[in-house]
């Protein structure tokens, strides 16, 4: 009786005492809970991700319920692109914090980004009737529906929309198209309607109605829309660029084009209405994949009247450009550049189309032009840099390099980077190599991730058989960032070779050659290399005689088919 008192007691006694233990044991897992995520979210802010994503796991393992935690890391998940687990990830926070407009959002977000519509639409669903003064929800709701075939519930959305807003364009538009797709014409139609007949002094409705009818074919619908337009505002531009479109349509391209020209000398239109009918129309000669040559004679007519227009040649330039006709684009911003100095688009079009026709000298006269012009923008002094390259007039190209680091903004490090890359590449063409490891690394401690000036410096080290770990350090980096660019694959190859393994060097090399566009007798070369090394002396040859085929010329290349053996560089 004794003995059963006192296990009574001491039972009782467990009974209070652990309670406190257990809440002891709780605030000890928050306090290290809470550690571990401020520690996770420094870690995340500091762009040290991989730590971070370790650290928020680890949080999982003390707090598997862990809203906060499971958002944190679908974010990670989304920026690598595993959709499938940041949506797991966001559906567990959801449903842990059943609460939270933010991780509900975003979980609907990411699964109409991620094609899952009709989930997408359940949880839009869901907030609608949490949040019904959330009126952009149900616009999001609409579009999923669209998206998932469910036309006529996104027709019944944008019904509430308007319910709630108001009838408006975008709306109108949106229902005009699902009824089309519907096949219900009648009812798409109706839209545009309403919209004309409640809106009856804005001219934009009936010619809306007017093009709509004309994509439709029925052009004398079309026609009666346009002239309805015309009487309520005779100045409207779309007007004069859908009546063109109509006649255009009958085949009538004359009287297409004497409609816009119609436009262009009338006195009721000012020179920007002009330009912009004149742009609408070469818009939509684009769109119905026509040519543009019938908009020259009217940007001539248009520039007759107005010859100090700066925009018009600008514009007419690019519509040139467009049609391939380089030396009449040229001639258009060559005028404004001689009659406004000061411009520098005009100056930036004339750049563009020297550096793609390759035209050296004329790169060197625009940039040396500029530069005196345009004193504080580094681009002229960068691409004098590299036209003086290509001349290999390097000391010249030194020296504008040199000259553009000083005006680029201090909070432009990744530009600073590239004019030192430059300049690194430059000491290597001059055989100054302490120089070009030096100025590479300048140019990395602006940007520790410039896969330009990685590659180089890697190359450049395995061919002087330097630092080779470092090299395959900074050529891996290259391969992370652009894992299809063959010329870092073969850098990538050529480091292993360089090192002796040969295998790593050949798969490498090969995933190389797969990927590149160039057709590289270089790669070829450096193919013929491996193989040798490999043991594969025949085709080593075979790749050899290739390289030389495809017009690499050197020394070094002959004496290695002629002795079919590996020589060194």
């Amino acid at each position: 009786m004794t003995r059963q008192l006192v296990s009574g007691v001491f039972f009782v006694v467990l009974l209070l005492i652990n309670p406190v233990v257990m809440k002891a044991d709780d605030l000890k897992n928050q306090r290290k809970f809470d550690y571990f995520f401020y520690e996770g979210l420094k870690l995340k802010n500091a762009e040290k991700y991989d730590a971070a994503i370790e650290v928020f796991n680890h949080c999982l393992t003390i707090d598997s319920t862990s809203a906060p935690v499971l958002y944190e890391l679908s974010s990670f998940y989304m920026q690598i692109n595993r959709q499938d687990k940041a949506v797991e990830m966001l559906e567990r926070a959801a449903a842990n914090s059943p609460e939270n407009f933010t991780y509900k959002i975003a979980l609907a977000t990411l699964l109409r980004n991620s094609g899952m519509f009709g989930e997408a639409a359940d949880v839009y669903e869901e907030l609608i009737k949490a949040y019904p003064n959330k009126t952009e929800l149900n616009y999001y709701l609409a579009d999923a529906l669209t998206q998932q075939g469910e036309i006529g519930k996104a027709i019944e959305t944008y019904n509430t929309l308007e319910s709630i807003m108001g009838m408006n364009e975008l709306f109108s538009m949106q229902k005009y198209r699902l009824y089309m797709m519907l096949e219900q014409p009648d009812n798409a139609f109706g839209e545009i309607e309403k919209l004309a007949v409640k809106y009856p002094m804005d001219s934009r409705y009936p010619i809306m109605l007017g093009d709509l009818y004309l994509e439709r074919g029925d052009k004398d619908k079309a026609y009666k829309a346009y002239q309805k337009a015309h009487e309520t505002d005779p100045t409207n531009p779309y007007y004069f660029v859908s009546m063109a479109n109509y006649y255009e349509a009958i085949n009538d391209k004359a009287a297409a084009e004497t409609q816009i020209r119609d436009a262009l000398v009338s006195e009721k239109l000012d020179v920007e209405m002009k330009v912009d009918i004149l742009s609408r129309y070469i818009m939509r000669l684009q769109q119905t994949q026509q040519g543009t040559e019938s908009a020259n004679s009217l940007f001539e007519t248009l520039m007759e009247q107005h010859p100090e227009e700066t925009e018009l040649k600008l514009m007419y330039g690019s519509l040139l450009v467009l049609q391939k006709k380089t030396d009449e684009a040229k001639f258009q911003f060559q005028l404004v550049t001689e009659t406004e100095p000061g411009n520098e688009a005009a100056w930036g079009r004339l750049l563009e189309l020297s550096l793609q026709t390759q035209d050296i000298p004329e790169v060197i006269r625009i940039c040396n032009k500029c530069i005196e012009l345009f004193p504080e923008v580094p681009q002229y002094y960068f691409y004098l840099g590299v036209a003086y390259y290509q001349e290999k007039q390097y000391q010249e190209a030194l020296e504008a390099y040199e000259k553009g680091i000083t005006v680029i903004p201090p909070e432009n490090a990744p530009l600073k980077s590239d004019f030192y890359g430059q300049i690194g590449d430059i000491y290597y063409q001059m055989d100054q190599l302490d120089k070009t490891f030096a100025v590479y690394d300048e140019a990395l401690k602006y940007n520790e991730n410039n896969v330009v000036v990685l590659n180089n410096y890697a190359y450049f080290l395995s061919l002087s058989n330097k630092d080779l770990e470092r090299a395959e350090r900074m050529s891996a980096i290259t391969i992370k960032q652009e894992p299809d660019n063959s010329t870092y694959l073969d850098t990538y190859a050529w480091i292993f070779f360089k090192q002796g393994n040969y295998t790593l060097a050949k798969f490498y090399l090969e995933s190389a050659l797969e990927k590149d566009k160039t057709k590289s007798p270089e790669l070829t070369d450096h193919y013929g290399d491996i193989l040798y090394m490999s043991g594969e002396k025949e085709k080593a040859v075979e790749q050899w005689k290739k390289a030389k085929e495809m017009g690499k010329a050197s020394d070094v290349l002959n004496r290695k088919i002629e002795e079919e053996k590996y020589i060194e560089e």
